[in-house]
């Protein structure tokens, strides 16, 4: 942690602020591509006026619309679709654009998604460059424009796992604030609580460098306003606070891709294989019990970690107080948890029968290699039960 000797890489070109999605037809046009597949959620009438601007600049329009979160039967279905394509666009939520990630690095790739997928699959590495892709977000919460994998989920494994190679790394990420406008209040909160897991965990992980650290300070700042604001009742938020959820996602996403996560995503990832619940809720859920129980392992096995100061940065930008500990981190993601009414693990359908199952799979996720420190089955087990 603090390392002075780092790597750090993202989309060749990010683009940020209100209104820039009319940019986005000759943004794509520049590629060089043609014939474009239009990566949507299930319903892709949001995405009708990106279709006709694309079209307005001679470009041929497919839709390829996903429903629910991308699983490896999509990414196959997605590889028969993008034939004849050569740019792949995906707009919509976190499921769109992983499947839209997946999609352009498999149509270059060939094979089964199960040959590279890591965990449950054979993990080979990509070998050849992906179509060239748009991430354009219309929720704020994964990242995943400026990410370097593609989670897919897998109905036989109960799991999910990820495609990742550097070189999946979006051409382009078009983030515009102004597509949270209508978005369901409840989407918002789930996808704003990911973001801000996305922040934290990579500024207390194992790999963090001043860079990440740099991004995930300003990230936390600007999510903690928008919690305030969001907090306070059922109002939409303004033109502000959307700014500041979409900030505070895009900054998560380089963070994470650059400096790893922890046992929150660690736990994150076999509960969605395990059950039908919604990413950002399961994240939020978990945050403040791996908080509470980090920080007394860390306080009780390495006490001159230098992760171990970064949990009073965390309570303080959070609660705008200078006078926290670092234990008070947890106390106050477990008030905020609390007033926009996060439910437990045992919502989603998770049991305490369940619980070693659960802790099995979590061990060995990819986020769990981040954590500031290796955390004991007993710990592991502590925090699946405190997020119950």
């Amino acid at each position: 942690m603090g390392t002075t000797s780092f790597e750090f890489a993202t989309a060749t070109r990010i683009v940020f602020g209100p209104g820039r999605l009319a940019e986005a037809p000759d943004v794509v046009r520049g590629l060089g591509g043609r014939r474009v597949l239009l990566v949507t959620g299930k319903d892709p009438t949001r995405a009708h006026g990106l279709a006709d601007g694309l079209r307005a600049r001679g470009l041929d329009v497919s839709f390829f619309p996903v429903e629910g979160e991308p699983t490896v039967e999509v990414a196959r279905e997605g590889m028969a679709a993008v034939e004849g394509h050569d740019v792949v666009v995906a707009f919509g939520g976190g499921s769109a654009l992983d499947a839209g990630k997946a999609i352009a690095a498999l149509a270059t790739n060939g094979g089964d998604p199960l040959d590279y997928l890591e965990v449950i699959g054979a993990g080979r590495a990509l070998t050849r460059e992906p179509l060239p892709f748009v991430a354009i977000p219309t929720t704020a919460g994964t990242g995943s424009e400026v990410t370097r994998n593609a989670v897919l989920g897998s109905r036989q494994a109960r799991a999910k796992a990820s495609l990742r190679s550097p070189s999946m790394l979006p051409r382009v990420a078009l983030v515009d604030p102004d597509l949270l406008v209508g978005v369901p209040r409840a989407v918002l909160v789930h996808s704003g609580m990911d973001a801000l897991s996305q922040l934290i965990e990579p500024f207390l992980s194992a790999r963090a460098t001043p860079l990440t650290d740099a991004l995930a300070r300003t990230g936390m700042f600007h999510s903690a306003r928008a919690w305030r604001l969001l907090s306070r009742g059922d109002e939409a938020p303004d033109a502000r606070t959307r700014e500041d959820l979409a900030l505070a996602s895009l900054l998560g996403g380089l963070c994470l891709a650059n400096a790893g996560l922890g046992a929150v995503h660690g736990f994150a990832a076999p509960m969605g294989g395990m059950f039908d619940a919604p990413h950002g809720a399961v994240c939020a859920a978990l945050l403040p019990a791996v908080l509470e129980v980090n920080h007394r392992a860390l306080t009780e096995r390495v006490p001159d970690h230098p992760a171990l100061p970064r949990f009073r940065e965390v309570a303080a930008v959070l609660a705008q107080d200078d006078a926290v500990t670092g234990e008070d981190a947890a106390r106050i993601t477990r008030r905020l948890c609390a007033t926009l009414r996060i439910p437990g693990l045992g919502h989603h359908g998770l049991t305490r029968e369940q619980l070693p199952t659960l802790v099995e799979k979590a061990r060995s996720a990819s986020s769990m290699k981040a954590n500031p420190l290796t955390l004991t089955d007993a710990e592991l087990t502590e925090i699946a039960t405190l997020a119950l």
